[in-house]
């Protein structure tokens, strides 16, 4: 191909936050540009953010379904779309983007059920489409590493992951005041059945099984609302057995004062263990037996000779941090050059194909719903369901 992929978008209007994070990650490369979108239930708010962005005004439009219709008799139509609303609406809007011939990229959690979550892998089989979920934290070069230390047996056998993501900033109930994130996040008919584990402990659970390919087979989960007159969790602790014998100990929390995004994963092994925390996503903590912790530091030459995900998902030199935009551009990055490879009729190579998607995105509603049921049922261990 020698023009760049032309994106939609649904979602991300004035005053939103993930869905310009998205915006500015897809374009960071290059080979993506903006071109449509239905960025606000409100159509003078979407029409405001169409002339914001630059974009034709005929191509802002009122809702989604108008963009689809209206896209799909382009012959410049979009690409592929971007869904960035509240959760409620990622379902019925990749439902409908993909059986209208889009590729899609969604935010996460990709449904508001597991029942959801396994009709909408049905229809991406059925239409052939390229699907993206946007867990970002995958995206980052030392994920990548870890990921690629684990797979090449490094660590040997994997015998306890810890992995926590804690936040502060809902210690008080701002959803009360207006404040838009908070609003919509505490609130089940938009975020779902949790909250914070919803929110962030998905991300936990999708870093650890990113990183070390094992799969969730029991939990027992014990969740907390804090804040009174809060309708979901705002903080969690999961006991976990994974496969292969492994256990090991997940927690969210977005009542810990103090803490902004501090994701962060142990993993450790029978010869060596990882640690690594996105708040300084640049380094990669390994530790042996017996000897001092290695760092293992992103940019430099030995990176990419050791893990080519890493090196392909590394921009600039060492010393020069790379962090939350590039990861999601990463992500971006793979998800385009695999559209791009069916579009030019070729196999998407391994490396192309290392983003999430709707198999991490039934893996996390599995988690959703077993984290709710196990809490409900006063801390019980539950069998995790098979994806």
């Amino acid at each position: 191909m020698n023009r760049k992929l032309r994106m939609g978008m649904v979602g991300g209007g004035p005053g939103a936050f993930i869905g310009e994070v998205h915006r500015k990650a897809a374009r960071m490369d290059g080979g993506i540009e903006v071109v449509a979108g239905a960025f606000h239930i409100d159509p003078k708010l979407s029409h405001q953010m169409g002339q914001q962005l630059c974009i034709d005004p005929a191509r802002a439009y009122d809702n989604f379904e108008q963009m689809l219709e209206k896209e799909s008799k382009r012959d410049d139509k979009v690409d592929f779309i971007s869904v960035t609303t509240p959760n409620n609406w990622h379902f019925p809007i990749a439902k409908a983007c993909l059986q209208a011939g889009f590729n899609v990229m969604c935010e996460k959690p990709m449904t508001m059920t597991l029942k959801e979550a396994k009709d909408l892998q049905k229809i991406v089989e059925k239409s052939g489409k390229v699907f993206g979920l946007m867990h970002n934290y995958p995206g980052y070069p030392m994920a990548k590493l870890a990921r690629d230390m684990v797979r090449q047996g490094d660590l040997g056998k994997i015998y306890k992951i810890v992995v926590q993501y804690p936040q502060g900033w809902l210690v008080r109930a701002i959803e009360k005041t207006g404040q838009q994130q908070a609003s919509w996040r505490t609130d089940p008919k938009q975020s779902g059945a949790a909250g914070c584990m919803g929110d962030i402990g998905t991300h936990a659970e999708n870093m650890a099984h990113y990183i070390t390919g094992l799969e969730i087979e029991e939990l027992c989960a014990d969740l907390t609302t804090f804040i009174e007159g809060r309708r979901l969790d705002d903080d969690g602790n999961v006991l976990v057995r994974w496969s292969k014998g492994c256990k090991g100990i997940l927690h969210a929390s977005q009542v810990s004062i103090g803490e902004e995004n501090g994701l962060a994963i142990w993993v450790y092994g029978e010869n060596k263990a990882l640690e690594w925390h996105q708040e300084h996503p640049n380094y990669l903590y390994v530790k042996v037996i017996d000897g001092p912790v290695q760092v293992w530091r992103r940019g430099n030459g030995y990176i990419g000779a050791k893990s080519a995900a890493a090196g392909r998902a590394t921009r600039i030199p060492s010393g020069h941090p790379e962090a939350f935009l590039e990861a999601f551009a990463n992500n971006y990055v793979n998800f385009a050059d695999t559209i791009r490879a069916k579009l030019d009729g070729r196999k998407p190579t391994e490396l192309e194909l290392d983003f999430p998607g709707v198999k991490e995105g039934m893996t996390g509603m599995a988690f959703i719903e077993s984290v709710v049921k196990s809490s409900a049922l006063g801390a019980k261990w539950v069998k995790f369901p098979k994806v």
